[in-house]
This record gives structure tokens, sequence and C-alpha cells, in this order.
């Protein structure tokens, strides 16, 4: 026979024994864990936060590529305004990013704040005009 038999030879094991064989998958997960997973759930977490903080008025980006301001908030949906008179129902976890928040509240009283503004400059230009 051109083969030459094999024997069985013990393996010369490494000094530390299991401790060398496990320490670079315990390394590789670690890396892993820093530039991969955690970086990830952290942008989970915002991602919901800010959808749960959506509300009518707020301009948004769908993962679509739409851009629209919410019209109304249900429970699971948004309607979206895409174009005047054009609503779309969106869901919630499809919105990528908020362009613009909008608090209708301090927006219809900066409205109203602004011809009491108004009205006391006419009343003092009056004034004004009487003395002169």
């Amino acid at each position: 026979m051109l083969i030459s038999p094999a024997y069985a030879q013990s393996a010369a094991s490494p000094e530390g024994g299991m401790l060398v064989t496990i320490l670079p998958l315990v390394l590789i997960f670690v890396v892993f864990y820093f530039l991969l997973i955690r970086p990830q759930q952290k942008k989970m977490k915002e991602h919901r936060k800010l959808v749960s903080e959506l509300k009518r008025g707020d301009r948004v980006v769908t993962s679509g590529g739409l851009i629209g301001t919410v019209a109304r908030v249900m429970d699971e949906e948004l309607e979206v305004e895409i174009a005047p008179g054009v609503k779309a129902k969106v869901v919630r976890q499809m919105v990528s990013s908020v362009v613009s928040r909008s608090d209708v509240a301090a927006r219809r009283k900066a409205e109203r704040a602004v011809p009491e503004e108004d009205e006391a400059e006419e009343t003092a230009d009056l004034e004004d005009g009487k003395k002169n």
C-alpha cells in the first residue's frame, strides 16, 4: 500500500485550556454588543418615543417618503394631510421622522394675541395724532 496508516495521536492541549478557546468568542460578542446591538436598541427606543408623542399639526415624513401634516391621531393610525384636501391614513410606526413640531393651542393663542397688540398700537397712534 502506498498510503501509510494514520495513528491516533493525542492533541496538544493549549496551556489555558477551555479559557483560551472561549475568550475570542466572548470578545467578538462584546464588540458586536457595543458596535451593533446597543446603538440599534437606542435608536428603536427613540423611534418609539417619537411615534408616541405625535400630535395634530406635526409635520412628518413617512417611511415611503411622503411629507405631510398630521390631521388626526387615532390609536394605531394617523390621518396625514399630504396636500390641501388630500388625506392619507398612515400606520404610526411608518413615520420615520418629524420635520417640525407645532403646538396648535400655542399657535391659536399667538394668533389671538397679535390682533390685541395691533389694537394697542393703533390706539397709541390715534392718541399721538390727536396731540399733534
